[in-house]
């Protein structure tokens, strides 16, 4: 196989969670049955345990994978970028990006984090914890004065603002939505009453 190619089973399992992504935002997880999720990639619901042992399992690969993702992607701008205000700028990019192009797995994550298993329920956790870290490493750096709790609080603030678009970013112009919302983000994390 070609480095960096993707084998068929890898290609079927991204296909099955994007789909029990749409379905779970859609009618919850309780309200997908294995049938259901095997009817939308085009198998019958019993070929899905060749995937996934289970359907948590499932909600497991999708919530720790997209933690995951955001970890590592928050991770590589930190890396590349020092300036505090710039740095700030991608990671509200990255997290607006994500918002609006995956606002299903912001539902998903939202609704039914608590149907995961104990330890993939505290993994997810850890990696957000870790991303949260990020944003507030990057606070503390632009306010010294700035108590680190402080700063998780503005991060978690505007993550909620971020993570709004599945109810109010408007299908027919996500790009205006987007600028109004990073604006907004920016003026909340600069804003110098913050530091007071």
């Amino acid at each position: 196989m070609v480095a960096g190619s993707t084998s068929p089973s890898t290609s079927r399992k991204e296909q099955i969670l994007r789909e029990a992504a749409q379905l779970f935002a859609r009618h919850g997880f309780h309200g997908v049955s294995i049938v259901e999720l095997g009817a939308a990639v085009g198998i019958s619901g019993p070929a899905l345990y060749r995937h996934f042992p289970s359907k948590e399992a499932l909600l497991a690969r999708m919530l720790v994978g997209i933690s995951e993702r955001l970890l590592a992607g928050g991770a590589a701008l930190a890396e590349q970028i020092t300036d505090p205000i710039e740095l700030l700028g991608a990671l509200v990019d990255f997290q607006l990006d994500f918002s609006l192009r995956e606002p299903e797995l912001i539902t998903v994550q939202d609704r039914d984090l608590a149907n995961l298993p104990t330890p993939d329920r505290r993994q997810v956790r850890a990696l957000q914890r870790a991303y949260v870290e990020i944003w507030v490493d990057a606070l503390c750096r632009l306010s010294p004065e700035l108590a680190a709790e402080a700063a998780r609080v503005a991060a978690h603030g505007v993550f909620g603002l971020l993570n709004s678009t599945p109810h109010s970013a408007p299908r027919s112009d996500p790009e205006r939505a987007a600028g109004l919302l990073r604006r907004m983000a920016m003026t909340a994390l600069t804003d110098p009453d913050l530091r007071s």
